[in-house]
């Protein structure tokens, strides 16, 4: 069975990245997953979404999302509360 993670941020707060790709970046935590303890930041960690079309009208595209990142990997960024 898994354990919700003690997260120390909210839905709301100013975070800033300290590893991985976006490192040094600042944004706003959008959702939290309790369960994973990951979270996603708004405009951090794109990820691309290929879909095909579906029926001949339609057109297949390219949909850029935020993917979640672990928690442990951000700290509040006071300078801007």
């Amino acid at each position: 069975m898994k354990r919700k993670q003690k997260i120390h941020v909210k839905i709301g707060d100013s975070v800033k990245i300290i590893s991985g790709f976006d490192k040094n970046k600042t944004g706003e935590v959008i959702k939290i997953y309790p369960n994973t303890g990951k979270i996603i930041v708004k405009g951090i960690n794109f990820k691309f979404k290929h879909t095909k079309p579906t029926t001949e009208e339609d057109v297949g595209e390219i949909k850029q999302i935020e993917a979640p990142i672990h928690h442990s990997n951000v700290k509040l960024n006071l300078k801007e509360l």
